[in-house]
């Protein structure tokens, strides 16, 4: 770890403003994730990479990053981890929330409990991977493990011909309501940064169900912003 830390942060030394060190490590129930890390070195894995980090870089950030975030045993887990860190002494400048959301989950009052929750551990929050689904999910807090995969079923693909007016009104809301909420706690959050550019490359359209169409991100499949891209610029210029 030590190695590959040293080189990697060391090669970008003062060029890299701040380095994702330890993604994932809290399972959805707030309990560590048991990576091959975790199963070798026990959750000091954690401290180390951190420890590792800094070393190689005194002056860049350090961020953990979690999906599933808004989940209340996860919103447990994920403080608790970061504030044994610092009580030790172990830099952690930043929390990246995911944010890999669909138009019913979570709600906006988990996921601002979220944000008041990492926001009072005195560190810097920031939308690292944000997209919305506007497809049903097949069960609820799927989360993000690439490893799941659930059988096609047309009934969980309902917009092959495009995305109706109804359910583009339904979208344009929920970013224009996370987005008030991310203004609203502008002084935590340094950014918001989308999983991807455009829906037809999105990773969406093969999670957690391969071979689906799905209108997550704010351009189109022709590279067109889409409608709500305005209203979001317009919501921003107010605060």
């Amino acid at each position: 770890m030590k190695k590959h830390i040293y080189t990697v942060v060391g090669r970008y030394k003062g060029k890299v403003k701040g380095w994702d060190v330890v993604n994932e490590a809290i399972e959805d129930n707030g309990s560590f994730r048991k990576s091959k890390f975790y199963l070798i070195i026990g959750e000091d894995f954690i401290k180390y990479a951190f420890l590792f980090a800094h070393e190689a870089d005194p002056d860049c950030e350090l961020y953990y990053n979690d999906y599933s975030e808004a989940i209340p045993a996860k919103r447990d887990g994920i403080p608790a981890m970061v504030k044994k860190l610092k009580d030790q002494g172990i830099r952690i400048d930043g929390i990246g929330m995911q944010c890999h959301i669909g138009l019913k989950y979570p709600s906006l009052e988990d996921y601002e409990k979220a944000i008041q929750t990492y926001a009072a551990l005195g560190v810097k929050l920031m939308v690292t991977e944000m997209d919305i689904s506007v497809l049903p999910m097949p069960a609820r807090n799927l989360g993000a493990d690439i490893s799941t995969n659930i059988a096609y079923q047309e009934k969980l693909n309902p917009y092959t011909q495009g995305l109706p007016d109804s359910a583009n009104v339904v979208l344009e809301q929920r970013y224009l309501d996370f987005f008030k909420l991310f203004l609203k706690y502008d002084d935590a959050f340094t950014r918001v940064t989308m999983w991807g550019v455009n829906d037809a490359n999105s990773w969406k359209n093969g999670f957690p169900v391969r071979g689906r169409t799905d209108y997550p991100l704010l351009f189109d499949r022709k590279n067109q912003p889409k409608s709500v891209v305005p209203l979001l610029i317009d919501l921003a210029k107010q605060y």
